[in-house]
């Protein structure tokens, strides 16, 4: 057939469609990262939000590019992988998965194919048989491609809305569960990340001005808030809306985690408030330390071999928090970007941001070699 899959292609696009954002990444046949690209996609409105979002990601890469991605097989055609089928709109994993497949499928043609972990990479007509498979995987995608490029280490991905952590030894991932559920309980999965996650989920109390002050249990403010302040956040990573749907200034910010200790931004000066964003910091950097002493713990369990001098690998938006474990614990920290190859550095810090895209890129850029 006429510009089939297994033609060897020169590039390939990879798809990461989450709840809160699409990635994108184009690589080429030896792995390279040529663009990378992430919009906003709240896929809890409806499909119709990823539909919008293909169409803005195709548009920015013909415009950078100069080229027609959707028809155009030099690039060998697409591959996808999902958290997405986790939104609300869907009663179930099995029906997400299967109609975001069919949503991408009508918006990018028949040469999409789809990633289902360990059982690999598989047609339009095989996602049904392989839903449990290709249901949040998009984790397994990037830790296979880390694990294939450093002997031993402890991989965390911190994103907009979770973290994800997963060892490997010996060049090889140590799963430590498949589904949600499973990673969940075993902390290889944590809803903690550094832009959507509400203050409340970080703790009971915090200290203010010299005392503990109970929060609020309510959605008035994100960790986005936090590292707004601090200044930690990269303001182009910054997509996702906030709590109260204003603006994103630091006096904003301050506004909303005022209103997690019950005050008013007036009621204390500015450095206040970088403060209390402080003490939130350090208390996400607690929970996700948890995560990390346990499954490092775990690991010399699983493996009998030592981890004394396994490195942290940090990817996602949430890297920074990455980086700052590792000195706390004493461990070496490789950033992601030294681990992904290309000339262009902003598509080799974006494919760092947007690591599951630009993996399953790379699979299937393998599997065509």
């Amino acid at each position: 057939m006429k510009n089939d899959i297994q033609i060897k292609p020169t590039a390939v696009l990879g798809w990461d469609v989450g709840g809160a954002h699409l990635k994108a990444a184009l690589v080429d046949a030896t792995g390279s990262a040529i663009a990378v690209i992430q919009v906003p996609c709240p896929l809890w409105r409806g499909l119709h939000e990823l539909e919008q979002a293909v169409e803005d990601v195709i548009n920015q890469l013909e415009q950078s590019l100069a080229v027609q991605v959707t028809t155009d097989y030099e690039f060998g055609g697409h591959v996808v992988t999902m958290t997405g089928e986790l939104a609300d709109i869907f009663p179930h994993r099995q029906q997400g998965v299967e109609q975001i497949s069919a949503q991408m499928l009508a918006l990018l043609g028949e040469h999409t194919r789809f990633y289902a972990g360990n059982s690999g990479l598989v047609s339009a007509d095989e996602v049904a048989d392989y839903a449990s498979e290709i249901a949040s995987a998009n984790w397994l995608a990037s830790a296979e491609l880390v694990s294939q490029r450093l002997p031993q280490g402890l991989f965390v991905d911190i994103g907009s809305t979770t973290a994800d952590f997963v060892l490997f030894d010996q060049y090889q991932v140590i799963e430590r569960g498949a589904s949600d559920g499973e990673r969940l309980q075993q902390e290889a999965l944590v809803y903690s990340g550094v832009i959507r996650t509400p203050l409340m989920s970080l703790g009971k109390r915090v200290p203010f001005m010299g005392e503990w002050q109970t929060l609020a249990a309510e959605h008035f403010a994100t960790t986005a808030d936090v590292y707004r302040l601090t200044l930690d956040l990269n303001e182009s990573e910054d997509m996702a809306e906030t709590a109260d749907g204003s603006g994103k200034s630091a006096e904003d910010s301050a506004r909303r985690i005022a209103r997690m200790i019950g005050r008013d931004v007036g009621d204390a000066p500015l450095s206040a408030w970088i403060a209390l964003a402080e003490a939130f910091k350090h208390m996400q950097l607690n929970q996700l330390k948890d995560a990390v002493l346990r499954n490092l713990s775990y690991a010399q369990l699983e493996t009998q071999a030592s981890f004394a001098q396994a490195p942290l690998i940090g990817a996602g938006a949430g890297s920074f928090l990455v980086r700052e474990l590792a000195a706390q614990l004493n461990r070496r920290y490789f950033d992601i970007d030294r681990l992904i190859t290309g000339h262009n550095p902003e598509a080799k810090h974006w494919a760092g941001v947007c690591l599951p895209a630009y993996a399953v890129a790379c699979i299937a850029a393998e599997s065509f070699a």
